[in-house]
């Protein structure tokens, strides 16, 4: 069992994880693995579950409190760590394997150690920063632990975050490093050190106008917030790119660079990647833009979900919070991807296992999780590759070749390495990555990629809608045990409104985590009155079916979007079925819509938009009819005005 505290507090078992629900045992576990295998007073204690204002049986409650927690440990399986009584107070034992901060922190000692060897130090920190799971302690309502301590562990992610830019800029891997500096300098608009790295990465990638662009929108900033003027090397690095000069493969901040190095080595440790800062997911609040990630703000009702962060374009695999269902696919691709070579093969194993399917059907969460099953496998690393742009338009092979070469680094021959290649478009992307017998490649496409597989050989697990017992084991992970089986028929009703969609279900348990009040029957109603509408986060409108079903017509050639939009909103014989038997659309006269070609059929299919019979040889998913239906009654309306 280890416990996770960098992001919402939760007990991870393998692959499962249970987030707790916050309650004062739950404040009470934070406080004591925030000083793990320290004697934590029982006067700190008290003031951590209570706040400043305790109520006069506070040391009895703190021994009841004490008591309920050592009852939850019992609950979920927790065994090997226990909470001590000591003098003066409690204490809980715990080390690397067992606590995250923990582990993060030996991480970034072990990165430190690694200083003359900067890929060796940047990959080893890389590592240790994809433990960061969101909002530091988003389900622990403690003002004091979120006034004392977390600004603490976030100073700690910062410095790690500088010196990943630092090694970044020092390798001459600029492009990479604007990945990251964009999102600090924005969450950050204060911090003068991501800005010196964003300016200098802009200006080393030939970027000069738009390099003094973003010093002068620094310095304004600087003058109108805070009525000081930018840092001395800040100005030194203007006059440098005003002048023209050359500022070396080490990063022309000189003494900057140098000082952000320096004071990422002194730190603790490292807390974590950098993400925007978080936003509750209460529908009726606004996102609090300016706090600090990794905090909370105080008197927040409900738990904090935090939203993903940009993910870098080449980095470690992150790890998939309540992972569930898919076992099969998933032990079907860990074998293969641990399998010895087969027999006559010369030492070579089919490198591909193709993950394919609709969007938001989980492709990416199914393979970053088995990713994971298998690292004692690859040695030399599991790297997760981004094939698209934030836009949606792929990445070229020859760029995504020269980053992956560049992650992997050198020293590590004959050891096998892991490649996730997420979100592919086309085969031509792949291929160039097909060339050693040492990477082994996932492949997440909504494209069949037949030709590849043709070509390459390897395995597909073209993935669909979850089953009824896989939709409800995510809830119970999700919303917790009690929640859901106090509950259970409203729960699976739930499930069935979202159409076993993942992608529903996770966006659905975001908005019920934000509402821990809110009975699941009640949701039901709810959910049921405008599924389309309702399966979105107000405060980050990027996280809806429907803008996902949105950006996948988007990629289509606009005359299968059309195609498309007629074969959702028409009859299902379109489809190849023979029609209704009950409804509006049983009504339709076979024969008076005109027949769709079969290869239009063929390419949306391949596509992940439609899926296999029956009725007929093709389907559409429920929640995509609906989302195609609406389309067109939205664009009707509007031709109607004009």
């Amino acid at each position: 069992m280890r416990f996770q505290l960098l992001g919402p507090l939760a007990l991870a078992d393998g692959p499962d994880v249970v987030v707790l629900q916050p309650s004062k045992p739950v404040i009470l576990l934070a406080a004591l693995l925030l000083h793990a295998n320290s004697t934590v007073s029982a006067e700190y204690l008290q003031r951590a579950v209570w706040g400043e204002d305790q109520p006069a049986t506070a040391r009895a409650a703190l021994q009841t409190c004490v008591l309920r927690l050592r009852r939850l440990f019992t609950k979920h399986g927790v065994t090997g760590t226990s909470i001590e009584a000591v003098p003066g107070g409690y204490r809980i034992t715990a080390g690397p394997p067992t606590l995250d901060l923990l582990g993060f922190r030996d991480q970034v000692r072990r990165a430190t150690a690694l200083a003359g060897d900067p890929e060796a130090e940047l990959y080893t920190l890389k590592d240790a920063l994809s433990l960061w799971q969101g909002s530091l302690l988003a389900n622990v309502r403690s003002d004091v632990l979120h006034r004392d301590e977390v600004p603490r562990l976030s100073e700690e992610r910062l410095r790690a975050v500088e010196r990943v830019c630092d090694l970044l800029l020092g390798l001459g891997r600029c492009g990479e490093a604007l990945v990251d500096l964009w999102t600090a300098t924005r969450v950050y608009p204060g911090h003068e050190r991501f800005h010196e790295q964003l300016i200098e990465a802009l200006y080393r990638t030939g970027r000069q106008s738009q390099a003094l662009a973003e010093y002068r929108r620094v310095k304004g900033f600087l003058l109108d917030e805070l009525g000081v003027d930018p840092s001395p090397s800040l100005r030194q690095l203007e006059l440098s790119i005003l002048r023209g000069e050359d500022l070396g493969a080490g990063g022309g901040s000189g003494a900057g660079g140098s000082r952000g190095a320096e004071e990422t080595r002194g730190a603790a440790g490292a807390v974590g990647a950098l993400e925007p800062a978080p936003a509750t997911l209460d529908p009726g609040s606004t996102p609090p833009a300016a706090l600090d990630p990794g905090s909370t703000p105080q008197g927040v009702q409900g738990v904090v979900v935090p939203l993903p962060a940009p993910a870098p374009v080449v980095g470690p695999v992150p790890a998939v919070p309540h992972f569930t269902g898919r076992e099969a696919e998933a032990a079907a691709m860990a074998a293969r991807l641990t399998a010895p070579p087969p027999p006559d093969a010369g030492g070579q194993r089919p490198l591909t296992v193709l993950v394919s399917g609709a969007p938001g059907i989980g492709k990416s969460a199914l393979a970053q999780h088995v990713a994971h099953l298998v690292r004692d496998s690859f040695p030399a690393g599991r790297l997760l590759v981004r094939m698209t742009r934030a836009d949606g338009h792929p990445r070229t092979a020859d760029e995504v070749a020269a980053e992956v070469a560049a992650a992997l680094g050198s020293g590590r021959a004959g050891e096998r390495a892991l490649l996730v290649l997420d979100d592919v478009v086309d085969a031509d992307q792949v291929r160039p990555l097909l060339t050693s017998p040492d990477l082994a490649v996932v492949v997440t496409s909504r494209m069949g990629l037949g030709g590849l597989i043709a070509t390459h050989g390897g395995w597909v697990h073209r993935l669909t809608a979850f089953t009824e017992a896989e939709s409800y084991a995510l809830l119970l992970a999700a919303l917790g045990t009690e929640r859901v089986e106090a509950e259970p028929r409203a729960a699976r009703h739930l499930a069935s409104l979202c159409g076993h969609f993942p992608a529903a279900l996770r966006i659905l348990t975001a908005r019920l985590l934000t509402r821990p009040g809110l009975r699941l029957g009640d949701a039901v109603e709810w959910l049921g009155d405008d599924p389309l509408a309702r399966l979105t986060l107000t405060d980050s409108p990027d996280h809806s079916v429907s803008g996902l079903f949105d950006r996948a017509l988007g990629r289509l050639d606009p005359r299968l979007s059309e195609a498309f939009l007629r074969i959702g909103s028409g009859p299902p014989e379109l489809l190849g079925g023979t029609g209704s038997t009950g409804g509006p659309e049983g009504a339709v006269r076979k024969g008076s819509h005109p027949p769709v070609p079969e290869d239009v059929l063929e390419q949306l299919a391949d596509a992940g938009l439609l899926e296999d019979g029956p009725p007929g040889p093709y389907r559409i998913h429920d929640l995509l009819r609906a989302h195609l239906r609406r389309t067109v009654r939205i664009r009707n309306r509007r031709t109607e005005k004009v």
